[in-house]
């Protein structure tokens, strides 16, 4: 099962070429995911059920960023449809979990898959700063978006 995070694009997203910059899309990948998993203090947006981190200020949890990969395979234009970042967990650890995405752009006559990515990331407490189990009830919720792990085209 996968998750579907519509994100817009900016244009300040592009860079002189006219297409989505690679630093914007490391950006556009960490929005999709904190749309994912991050509870939404206000519920004008329609938010998943993977979404159970606290993400008020006085949070418990942080979320580490330990490795990013990603594989560009087509360059994405401005356009004003939303980008389709689909996402899903290859790996829940003990206190990590590697998120894989694949991003379709609807541009182009689309959708039209553009990049492949995936982040590993490690759960920490926001006092001491080091790795904290995955609680039993974010393991529960997140095991059904478990599938295979992105397989990269190139290197």
């Amino acid at each position: 099962m996968r998750l579907h995070v519509p994100i817009p694009l900016r244009w300040g997203d592009l860079d002189a070429f006219n297409h989505v910059n690679n630093v914007s899309m490391l950006k556009l990948l960490e929005e999709a995911r904190v749309r994912a998993f991050w509870q939404a203090e206000s519920a004008v947006e329609d938010i998943p059920s993977t979404a159970v981190i606290d993400a008020g200020l006085d949070t418990d949890t942080l979320t580490l960023v330990a490795h990013h990969e990603i594989e560009y395979l087509a360059p994405v234009p401005y356009q004003r449809d939303p980008l389709d970042v689909q996402m899903w967990l290859s790996k829940i650890g003990g206190a990590s979990m590697e998120v894989c995405y694949e991003v379709y752009s609807p541009a182009q006559g689309g959708p039209v898959l553009v990049a492949r990515a995936r982040t590993a990331v490690v759960m920490a407490s926001a006092e001491t700063g080091k790795p904290r189990r995955i609680t039993p009830a974010e393991r529960q919720v997140w095991e059904p978006y478990l599938g295979e792990a992105i397989v990269f085209s190139r290197g």
